[in-house]
């Protein structure tokens, strides 16, 4: 019976392989139906798995197996057409078969599934005469959008090191549907294929359990390395340091081993891609080129495993509200078949996947419409946000802007389980669109789970470990002047780094330990969720490789830790979720409620006023008050037109006219830099952009040391910050250059939506400082 079970596990394992390959070529077929060599493997396949059911005594599966044959040699001589209809009964009869080779899988037996339906379809199409009977009559349903692939279990365990099984699929795959009903046609470029399959002597099939352990035993090893490099480094003992580093060597030699083996091109979960696009595409209507770069990228297997539903989901969703219908494409001016886009690559010890459409686009006023409607977001909090962070809302539980709910969306269920499973590995998700050009989804992906590069710090009296792949760089703060080195807007610090200022998250707030020397403090600049931001710690330890251990509940509930480690003297770390920190604080969700009170009395309270201060050459300052400022911006140069002898830019989708500040004060405009500092207002949908030399810092006014002049455009001037600044008199510069800019804002509902107020600059936004 044993002997059995091992022809049966390796008969379903190879199945279940050359049934990934059976799709990918029939879709290629149908866009290629002269390919000898696609047909001949087609063919190969089916013949394969007919002759082994039979040998195995699986007579249902012998059955379908055999009446696709008589399909495919109807092909073959030629007697036939590769149409849309032969494509959709071939592709039944594989799904049927993969439902079958499942069914033997969980029990051993064939039992369950019914066969008569998909070989009367088969039939049918033999014979030429009505299907429809037939079809209704068949096997349950399968899924129009994407057929179910049950992935082989222990007892199929999912090779390490494939051979090569067949010709690649083509990464171009056109579909289009048909003028009657939906159903897609293929086109593609078929590549020279070689006649037969070809087999490598060179590699085994090895149970994924084996190497799981055998990972985990690495880790292991790893732990003891460090805590004996730990000992080594303390102990004058030549020859046990020369042992320790050996050892080392060896560690690391084997862990890269080990690793190399759980490695799996991200092709593996492609493959399916092709079928899943020509089946939505006839679902809704679209035409659909799939364009696949980098198929040969290399993933660990279990991550490979968890991006496979986060990567289908993007798919569809591109494919359903991204991708335009023909006519729609044609009426805003582009070719009727939309393009589809996966493309995966290595960048900064990550493997960033990207699903690209060139579609629609994603409206962010639409989002913010859609965000009140369905009480996500009220008006305030979304006038306060960048477009960015507008489309990010997309990734809200409960959110979703199709118009109906379908079989493919609107649910608003999706979007937030792609994020929250991609960071369950350690990765992130990023989205960048523009309406009528399309969208990109970003996944940033760890290359491994189990061992990682971290640095170590110290917050109090615990370590903590921070991703390497989340850190940017360190700046240590000077002993002298770290007071003076963090400003303040509002109730949030930030740090003025190399001219842009960054949000400052203290690890110490986070955790609601008391804070340390504030002397001593290290920033770790990070970048998490498309935000950059800096984390101050106590104290900078080392970079060590870390044993990645899973956390226990309790301390799963907290949200802020992604797992935990043992260092190599016996110390248990947690490992910060960068992703977390970086959304729960940059929203303001840890915030003490003392200091947010204090803060929202001093913003209604007239004594105390937080002042932009700018340059505008020849030395002279200028401070504005920070609440009417919209936005600060870095400009190319060459970006100032004329119109009609006044200058104005092209910024956001409208003509804003620019004043350059010194020369409406009198002074010399000393800026012939190649970039232009602007400090941007806007008011309702009417937006006016001022040029200064440089912006120089934000302080807070109490009121003290005022005086009065008599000057165009000035209200006064105070000491700030050792020096005499001007006050500027805001409303009579900017009517200066727009004279209705103070009319009644405009009724227009997505000037309220789609403008930002006036109500202070947001360290929160990567673009606050135009970098």
């Amino acid at each position: 019976m044993d002997d059995i079970d091992d022809i049966v596990r390796e008969f379903l394992i190879e199945s279940y392989e050359n049934l990934d390959q059976l799709d990918q070529d029939l879709v290629a077929l149908e866009g290629a139906p002269g390919s000898r060599d696609l047909l001949s493997s087609v063919f190969r396949t089916i013949h394969t798995i007919k002759g082994t059911s039979g040998f195995l005594a699986f007579s249902d599966l012998e059955r379908v197996a055999h009446v696709g044959e008589s399909l495919l040699v109807e092909l073959r001589d030629g007697r036939r057409e590769m149409d849309q209809h032969t494509t959709d009964v071939l592709l039944r009869m594989v799904d049927t078969i993969r439902d079958l080779l499942g069914c033997i899988e969980s029990t051993g037996a064939e039992s369950g599934i019914e066969v008569d339906g998909v070989i009367a379809v088969i039939q049918a199409a033999l014979d030429g005469t009505d299907v429809t009977e037939a079809a209704d009559a068949g096997t349950p349903d399968h899924a129009v959008i994407a057929a179910p692939t049950p992935a082989p279990a222990a007892a199929a365990p999912t090779p390490a090191a494939p051979a090569p099984a067949a010709p690649p699929a083509p990464a171009a795959v056109r579909v289009a549907p048909a003028p009657i009903k939906p159903v897609a046609a293929v086109q593609v470029d078929v590549p020279d294929a070689p006649t037969s399959r070809a087999t490598s002597d060179s590699s085994i099939r090895v149970d994924v359990d084996l190497l799981d352990a055998l990972m985990r035993q690495v880790g292991e090893l790893v732990l003891v390395r460090n805590q004996i490099a730990q000992l080594a480094g303390s102990d004058s003992d030549a020859e046990l340091t020369r042992s320790s580093q050996r050892l080392s060597l060896i560690a690391s030699e084997l862990q890269e081993g080990v690793m190399k083996t759980r490695m799996q091109p991200i092709d593996h979960i492609w493959s399916k891609m092709p079928r899943i696009v020509r089946d939505l595409s006839s679902a809704c209507g679209r035409e659909v080129r799939l364009d696949m770069i980098g198929g040969d990228t290399e993933l660990d297997r279990s991550l490979l495993e968890s991006v496979k539903d986060p990567l289908t989901h993007l798919v569809r969703n591109a494919i359903d509200h991204g991708i335009e219908s023909a006519a729609d494409r044609l009426a805003a001016g582009k070719p009727s078949t939309g393009v589809l886009t996966l493309r995966a690559y290595h960048a900064g010890g990550q493997v960033m996947v990207e699903v690209r459409d060139d579609g629609a686009g994603i409206n962010p006023e639409r989002v913010a419409a859609k965000a009140i409607e369905r009480g996500l977001k009220t008006v305030e909090q979304l006038e306060a946000m960048a477009p960015a962070d507008l489309l990010n809302l997309v990734f809200l539980p409960g959110f979703s802007t199709a118009a109906a709910v379908t079989n493919v969306s609107g649910r608003g269920v999706g979007m937030d389980v792609v994020r929250s499973n991609i960071e369950s590995i350690g990765g992130a998700v990023e989205v960048d669109s523009e309406v009528g050009r399309g969208t990109t989804w970003r996944l940033r992906i760890p290359l491994t789970l189990a061992i990682m590069p971290a640095l170590t710090v110290r917050s109090g009296s615990e370590i903590y470990a921070i991703p390497q792949v989340n850190l940017q760089e360190l700046v240590a703060l000077d002993t002298q002047k770290t007071q003076e080195a963090i400003e303040h807007i509002g109730s949030a610090e930030v740090y003025r780094l190399r001219g842009s200022l960054l949000p400052l998250v203290r690890l110490s707030d986070v955790l609601g330990q008391p804070r340390g020397d504030a002397g001593s403090a290290v920033i770790a600049v990070l970048q998490a969720d498309n935000q950059r931001f800096g984390l101050v710690v106590d104290r900078v330890l080392n970079n060590e490789e870390i044993v990645v251990k899973p956390l226990a509940a309790q301390l799963k509930s907290i949200g802020v830790f992604a797992g935990a480690t043992l260092m190599g003297d016996g110390q248990v770390a947690l490992i910060l979720d960068v992703q977390t920190i970086a959304r729960r604080t940059l929203t303001g969700e840890i915030v003490d409620t003392d200091q947010r009170a204090t803060a929202g009395r001093a913003t209604s309270s007239a004594e105390v006023n937080e002042l932009l201060v700018v340059g505008i050459g020849s030395g002279r300052r200028v401070a504005i008050p920070l609440a009417l400022v919209t936005r600060l911006e870095l400009i190319a140069a060459d970006r100032v037109e004329l119109v009609g002898g006044h200058e104005v830019i092209q910024y956001r989708d409208a003509i804003v006219p620019i004043s350059r500040l010194a020369r409406s004060l009198g002074s010399y405009d000393d800026d012939a830099g190649e970039e232009i500092p602007l400090v941007v207002f806007t008011r309702g949908a009417r937006t006016v952009a001022m040029v200064v030399s440089e912006i120089v810092e934000i302080v807070s006014d109490d009121g003290a040391g005022h005086s009065t002049v008599d000057d165009i455009g000035l209200l006064g001037s105070i000491v700030l910050s050792g020096r005499v600044t001007e006050l500027l008199d805001v409303p009579a510069a900017l009517t200066q250059v727009d004279p209705r800019f103070y009319d009644d804002a405009s009724d227009d509902p997505s000037a309220e939506l789609g403008g930002t107020l006036a109500a202070g600059l947001d360290p929160r936004s990567a673009e606050m400082v135009g970098v």
